[in-house]
């Protein structure tokens, strides 16, 4: 079948979460026509909240949703890094209107279901950008100067054409999988907690405006509010062995969850006793090493697929939202294929930066007493240069 004249323009996104969604979002407004294919059978995302560092509103403000993004989000004033037993501050990030001066956008706390819907909404008003829910990216072929898809939509199976497909479905990507195979993540050793916690159950004083993160040996907890300031979000982090489950939708035990953090200041069990438990998860934190190729031909990856992040530094959906205006500026430049290499490029670099980054703030996190010390005098310094070097990054004049 000879590829028509209405697939030359079309780029083809498998996946329908906060990094395919923005980059149907970024292709459509530089001209391009887009097909986003997502496995469940609605746009939406399971999930607590999510932070939006300023190199990642850049790229959201530029797709006009700026005021969409205010209406739910927040804007702390400040990062608090606690001691886990004392409360005692050992660090601060300013936040707020300190952020938007010294990197020109705010820093936003949001539900993960709140961003998916912005997005969702703004490529339902996009006339370049085509939805197809329960639709599963089963396999891909190149041919000509483009690629021909397998979809699975519903019972029945069909192809689409584009000039190039890009795998943003996730940790598990089918696409990454049909490019390179089967890999083999290592564990951690590291399992987190996430849960909500209304905050009509708290005391005042216990819900901060701040987001907080302690530090405790072996362990740490963070948590920031949402929903404008309905509730709490909570991740807690623990070195654990004997349970190895990938899976953001696993049910956790309050018990258990509870136990991992006896001993933890009031602030902290006041936030663990109010949780709201049905939203109470549990998943076993994986490390991936960098890729050395991301892509072939017309296919690559993007966001989670390629580069999935510890959650040590709060940039995984950030650097998924920065691949998607990279990828957008290259694909506008030149020839699809070459255009999918210069993005790769353009990414590698900074993104396995970002997860060594991590990497390493798992083990900072949770060192023992004496080097927690030594760490907590280090942090004023390391701070500041550490955070410059994510939030100044501009991905829309990356290409340029």
């Amino acid at each position: 079948m000879t590829r028509g004249r209405s697939a030359e323009r079309r780029v083809l996104v498998a996946g329908g979460g906060i990094g395919g969604l923005t980059a149907a979002l970024c292709l459509a407004r530089a001209g391009w026509r887009v097909v986003v294919f997502e496995q469940s059978q609605t746009f939406g995302e399971l999930g607590a909240g999510i932070q939006i560092t300023p190199n990642a509103a850049n790229v959201l403000h530029y797709l006009g949703l700026q005021s969409s993004l205010r209406t739910c989000a927040s804007q702390p004033a400040a990062i608090e890094f606690r001691h886990w037993r004392t409360g005692k501050v050992v660090g601060v990030v300013r936040l707020g209107e300190a952020a938007i001066s010294a990197y020109g956008h705010p820093y936003y706390h949001i539900h993960r279901g709140d961003l998916l819907r912005i997005l969702v909404e703004a490529a339902e008003r996009s006339p370049g950008v085509e939805l197809r829910a329960g639709a599963q990216v089963r396999g891909f072929r190149r041919q000509d100067a483009g690629v021909r898809v397998a979809v699975a939509d519903g019972a029945a199976e069909r192809e689409r054409e584009g000039v190039a497909l890009i795998g943003a479905d996730g940790v598990h990507s089918a696409v990454r999988t049909a490019l390179f195979g089967a890999e083999s993540p290592t564990f951690t050793g590291n399992v987190a907690w996430r849960v909500l916690v209304p905050t009509t159950r708290l005391a005042p004083g216990d819900a901060r405006t701040a987001a907080g993160v302690w530090f405790g040996p072996g362990r740490h907890f963070v948590h920031y509010p949402v929903r404008g300031g309905e509730l709490m979000n909570c991740v807690g982090v623990v070195r654990k062995s004997g349970w190895t489950v990938e899976s953001w939708v696993e049910p956790g035990d309050h018990a258990e969850f509870h136990a991992d953090f006896a001993g933890w200041h009031g602030d902290v069990q006041a936030l663990i006793d109010n949780a709201d438990r049905g939203s109470l998860h549990k998943w076993a934190l994986y490390d991936r090493r960098p890729l050395r190729d991301w892509g072939d031909g017309p296919a690559t990856l993007l966001g989670d697929a390629c580069h999935p992040t510890l959650p040590f530094l709060a940039q995984g959906a950030a650097m998924a939202i920065e691949d998607a205006a990279v990828l957008a500026s290259c694909l506008g430049t030149g020839q699809p294929e070459a255009a999918l290499r210069r993005y790769e490029k353009l990414r590698q670099a900074r993104t396995a930066m970002v997860q060594r980054l991590s990497r390493r703030n798992a083990k900072l996190f949770h060192l023992p007493a004496g080097a927690a010390w030594l760490r907590d005098r280090a942090l004023r310094f390391g701070l500041r240069a550490t955070v410059a070097r994510i939030f100044r990054y501009d991905a829309l004049r990356a290409v340029r």
